[in-house]
């Protein structure tokens, strides 16, 4: 698939593993290495279909939130990379790394 990027910072956060506005995340490797294993499933995948057969993703589209979709970055964590699908699957625009998913007061 074709990803674009919204947010430069997480772009810089996934492709280099830094960035001072994603800091709390930088210091966990684990997590580190979960975004990495995310996104290249991104990368990788044709449609997002093939999104739903990769279990521990729990791909979902979001209700009410005309067109965006999510997949877990990692089990235990309610961190979430927010995209938006265009052109049947095709091309997806990541628009954010969200931790407030499902009411989460963190």
């Amino acid at each position: 698939m074709q990803i674009s990027f919204d947010d430069k910072d997480l772009e810089e956060l996934i492709t280099t593993g830094r960035n001072s506005k994603y800091k709390k995340y930088t210091r966990n490797a684990k997590f580190m290495n979960a975004l990495a294993t995310a996104y290249n499933y991104l990368r990788m995948s044709d449609c997002t279909n093939d999104l739903r057969s990769i279990s521990f993703l729990h791909y979902e589209q979001l209700a009410g939130t005309n067109g965006l979709s999510s997949i877990r970055v990692i089990n235990g964590m309610v961190e979430r990379i927010i995209f938006r699908e265009f052109e049947d699957g095709i091309r997806i625009t990541v628009l954010s790394l969200d931790d407030k998913h499902y009411g989460n007061k963190k």
